[in-house]
């Protein structure tokens, strides 16, 4: 049997609030590029792009950046199959089952790849190896990708692996929550413990079935489909319908629950940019740690993270810190402090209100 066609569904919701100033509402982090050449939007196009055995992506965005997602398709030549755009976010769950209904319609028999905008893979060799070896097993479970550990990383749900399934592939024993730095070097040290990725890979049917223990979910999202305003790919979701679509992630709402779920465990050169801190991790850096986007010069300076879209940044004598300079606003915070920018960025939204 030849295997199946595979529909990738690219999620593009996340308001990405801990790389404020640069990710803003109107323009979030995937359609910034941080050091790349394209945005992290189209690196996530280009990995499945015009590959053999995928077909053209569904994209599922906020509607506010259909703009933005049809002049980003254009610079890469790229075409989607249709693009849903959602007036109120509702996580992952939701819009898997929309991508699950659409892909029925539009390729009956294929399988679905529902993956985030906002990752970095750098060997795309073993990306889509990974999704070659778990298609067979997609056909009867969703499958997610286990991210092997480089360390006791405590920004990362865990996954913990059971019984070979299939080559490559195991049931899924246990999720994690984000963990502790014990608890994390627990799972690391007992073996076979993975990084959530949040990636998964799924037959529609099997997904609208195990969906169905989530029926407010479900019903809600396909409600809204069936509801939905249609030009062309484009997709308006009705606002009403997904108001009352309660939102929740597909590990919480489906994944936990099922006896389906699988995982494949991988090393893809995976990176969730999730805060300033993760980009100067994965970024080329001078003989001193420094990683620099932009203009800067420094003396005696070690480890700082320095991103300008213009003026430029001198540092002497500091270390550590990461030092954005984004239209009218300058953020300085120490790289432990990563976590905060969060704060910083609701901050300044109050301030913008008033």
């Amino acid at each position: 049997m030849a295997p199946p066609q595979i529909i990738p569904a690219i999620l593009s919701g996340g308001a990405g609030t801990r790389l404020w100033p640069v990710s803003t509402e109107a323009q979030p982090k995937q359609f910034h590029a941080f050091g790349a050449r394209r945005t992290l939007f189209q690196e996530t196009i280009a990995r499945v792009h015009a590959e053999e055995g995928f077909a053209a992506p569904m994209i599922l965005c906020n509607a506010a950046h259909e703009a933005l997602v049809a002049v980003q398709l254009a610079e890469m030549g790229a075409r989607a199959a249709a693009i849903v755009l959602e007036p109120v976010g509702r996580n992952t769950a939701a819009a898997a089952v929309i991508a699950a209904e659409l892909a029925r319609e539009i390729a009956p028999g294929a399988l679905v790849l529902l993956m985030p905008a906002d990752h970095v893979i750098a060997d795309r060799p073993a990306f889509l190896d990974v999704i070659r070896r778990a298609r067979e097993a997609a056909r009867t479970h969703i499958v997610t990708f286990g991210i092997e550990p480089k360390g006791p990383e405590t920004g990362y749900g865990y996954i913990q692996a059971g019984g070979e399934i299939a080559p490559g592939v195991y049931a899924i024993a246990r999720f994690h929550e984000k963990p502790d730095e014990a608890r994390a070097r627990a799972f690391i040290a007992g073996g076979g413990c993975y990084w959530n990725a949040g990636i998964f890979l799924f037959d529609p049917d099997v997904l609208l079935r195990e969906c169905a223990g989530a029926p407010d979910i479900h019903d809600g999202a396909l409600a809204a489909l069936r509801a939905a305003d249609r030009s062309g790919v484009v997709i308006r979701l009705p606002r009403d319908e997904m108001a009352r679509t309660p939102s929740a992630p597909l590990d919480i709402a489906v994944m936990e629950k099922s006896s389906f779920g699988a995982v494949a465990p991988c090393d893809i050169g995976w990176a969730d940019l999730g805060s300033w801190s993760e980009i100067w991790r994965i970024a080329p850096k001078d003989s001193e740690d420094n990683a620099v986007i932009g203009r800067a010069i420094m003396h005696d300076a070690r480890g700082n993270l320095i991103r300008s879209d213009g003026p430029r940044i001198a540092l002497a004598g500091v270390s550590d810190l990461i030092v954005i300079a984004e239209g009218d606003t300058i953020l300085i915070a120490p790289r432990a402090r990563a976590q905060d920018v969060k704060i910083l960025c609701e901050l300044a939204r109050r301030a913008d209100r008033r």
